[in-house]
């Protein structure tokens, strides 16, 4: 009975000893969205995502009708450099550099009536023509790629993998069963095995939609884009309507609420606006500056 008793009492040691160690991995596992500053689980390394998401992104390259050298083409590719470009000098003076350091930044347009646009992990950005009536010039079409862009730097491709994982095995977590290696193989095989749900990302949460919008007009503003711009171009696209839009508005939040949304984070975007001559400012005194009640409240999301 003693024998029995201690058994348990060591099996019990055990799995709260895997517990502690898994939840410190979870831990350990949580960055901040620079700028913003919420906290976000990333379980699976940059590394792995990337290499995916790059493989994927050949793949679909290998076949897709690009667009090359003619004009809207080149606007794409001078829009996609100037923002990406602005993004990583305010990274490299804020001391976020080595966030992108794996980034491979790549701008096409694709022969496409539809409206849509989208951005893989690590920079590969791809726009479609079917927006172009609708962004109508370089400053909209500053909207669209700096809310892809945000997309990418905010690395919300991991978080909602990493989301998947914690929903997924969760409760195994919480129960101290991943030492289990049957558990610990299905983890693996979800972190490796993700080639083919990248190129179909599970939507993006409303959560990061709202905040790509606001990334993304600060990151255009940061390139010298005037941001102001953003809420005639939700307008436009509330008004194209139909099934063209469906694509590209699909996972975002309603046309309404979104500019409502934009329209309260203009102030904060215009600190960073080049226009309005604060180009040479740190993040800290734009944050400083920024009303307490404009910013990001730093929350922890899984």
């Amino acid at each position: 009975m003693e024998t029995t008793n201690s058994k348990k009492q060591a099996y019990k040691a055990i799995k709260y000893t895997l517990f502690i160690s898994i939840l410190s991995l979870f831990l350990q596992a949580c960055g901040s969205v620079p700028i913003l500053g919420r906290r976000q689980l990333l379980l699976v390394p940059d590394q792995e995502v990337l290499a995916l998401s790059f493989q994927q992104y050949q793949d679909f390259m290998s076949t897709a009708p690009v667009e090359k050298n003619t004009p809207n083409a080149q606007m794409v590719e001078r829009v996609g450099t100037r923002i990406a470009n602005a993004v990583e000098t305010f990274y490299r003076n804020n001391g976020y550099e080595a966030e992108l350091k794996n980034f491979s930044w790549e701008f096409n347009l694709v022969k496409s009536s539809d409206v849509n646009a989208f951005c893989m992990p690590g920079g590969k950005i791809v726009v479609y023509e079917g927006l172009l009536p609708i962004t109508r010039n370089e400053e909209g079409l500053a909207i669209v790629v700096g809310h892809e862009i945000a997309h990418a730097v905010a690395k919300h491709a991991n978080e909602r993998i990493s989301q998947q994982m914690a929903l997924q095995y969760g409760g195994q977590i919480a129960g101290g069963l991943l030492g289990d290696n049957a558990a610990a193989q299905q983890i693996s095989g979800l972190v490796f095995g993700l080639g083919g749900q990248l190129g179909v990302m599970l939507p993006y949460s409303r959560k990061h939609e709202y905040e790509a919008d606001e990334l993304g007009i600060i990151f255009m503003a940061m390139a010298g884009y005037n941001p102001q711009v953003a809420v005639d171009f939700w307008t436009r696209m509330s008004q194209a309507g139909g099934s063209s839009t469906a694509e590209f508005m699909s996972t975002h939040p309603s046309d309404q609420n979104r500019i409502a949304k934009i329209k309260e984070n203009m102030p904060k975007a215009l600190q960073y606006y080049k226009g309005a001559g604060v180009q040479n400012k740190t993040e800290q005194e734009i944050k400083t500056s920024v009303k307490p009640e404009a910013r990001t409240s730093d929350k922890w999301t899984f």
